[in-house]
């Protein structure tokens, strides 16, 4: 990654200001919602974000009723964000925030990072635009755009390369303006030097001394870690409804998907006699057999292969709990991979 870092600094500094994206987090520096936002944004697109922070914002507008709101709210103002542990360590870091810093947000770049939740990137990002720091964050955006300016072969899932490109960002954010240089390097990896596809060299202010442009060796980086290959479950969901009530359950408080609520369902493929005899050896009374759908969910690890099927009952078993449609929408966050059958019964 050997490069003169502080030749980058100039151009992000003109460039930024008229190119950057309006978003509603970047009008701020209070550190509550940068904090937000970052987290949310996290595997996530820019686009997908904005209804949920701003929906999160106004039902917990401060630390402190973060720090207080029950797991349930918490989760449905998450549902379909994905990785719900985010969530909930930003409640576990609230909870940290009370105790130790009497509500207000720690402003040290140790401190901060050391709440739950909050790894290098994130301190860094929070320090430098919220606090002025020279604490540079350095996330795929950034390292994208360091490993093809400096020709870097290094692979970028390694801590080490991490590492590395934060050192080689210092003596870029000692000149000061460190808001504006995090947000213009994220920018510029994110709208121009972009992933999964090709990049928009003829924008970008970095072109003139960027080596894999000049050597055209952009399409090679940067480098990854070969994925492992994704794990196939078979699942056979039943969507149990007595009229409008319809039985859910929560999962176990551990591994995918902890204490999230879900619909009825067991391991393996069942064919819609085989299911049908299942729900009435359970002790659910089926009624009527609905339909059948199949669906694939894909998680970064697993493939959840399953078959739904909607079956009409007269027994609502004490086991799960039965709550009208209308309560999906504003009290019981079920998780992507099973809400998409609700969104296909309506």
């Amino acid at each position: 990654m050997d490069y003169n870092w502080t030749s980058v600094r100039k151009p992000l500094l003109e460039w930024y200001p008229t190119h950057h994206r309006d978003l509603e987090w970047r009008k701020t520096k209070n550190p509550y919602y940068i904090w937000i936002s970052e987290i949310m944004l996290q595997q996530t697109r820019v686009e997908a974000v904005r209804g949920y922070y701003d929906r999160f914002l106004r039902e917990l507008p401060d630390i402190a009723s973060l720090a207080v709101v029950p797991e349930d709210q918490l989760m449905k103002l998450w549902e379909g964000l994905g990785y719900y542990n985010r969530a909930r360590n930003l409640k576990r870091a609230a909870e940290q925030i009370m105790d130790e810093y009497g509500g207000n947000f720690p402003s040290s770049y140790e401190q901060v990072l050391g709440l739950p939740g909050i790894g290098e990137y994130t301190a860094g990002a929070i320090c430098s635009i919220c606090f002025g720091m020279p604490e540079p964050a350095v996330d795929g955006n950034v390292l994208r755009v360091m490993t093809r300016v400096s020709d870097c072969y290094a692979n970028i899932d390694d801590i080490r390369t991490k590492r590395l490109a934060r050192q080689k960002l210092l003596p870029v954010y000692e000149g000061g303006q460190c808001s504006e240089l995090t947000q213009a390097l994220m920018e510029l990896g994110a709208t121009v030097c972009i992933p999964n596809g090709t990049p928009k060299c003829i924008e970008c202010p970095l072109q003139t001394g960027c080596m894999a442009y000049a050597r055209d060796t952009w399409n090679r980086l940067p480098v990854r870690r070969e994925k492992k290959k994704r794990r196939v479950e078979e699942k056979t969901v039943f969507i149990l409804h007595d009229g409008n009530r319809y039985g859910i359950h929560k999962r176990e408080n551990k591994g995918l998907l902890a204490n999230l609520w879900e619909f009825y369902h067991t391991e393996g493929r069942m064919d819609a006699k085989e299911a049908v005899q299942f729900i009435s050896e359970q002790g659910f009374e089926p009624v009527q057999l609905e339909r059948e759908i199949p669906y694939t969910h894909i998680f970064s690890h697993v493939e959840w292969r399953m078959t739904a099927y909607y079956i009409a009952c007269r027994c609502r078993k004490e086991e799960l709990l039965w709550v009208g449609r209308e309560e999906f929408d504003t009290v019981y966050a079920l998780p992507t991979a099973f809400r998409v059958f609700l969104e296909k019964e309506s």
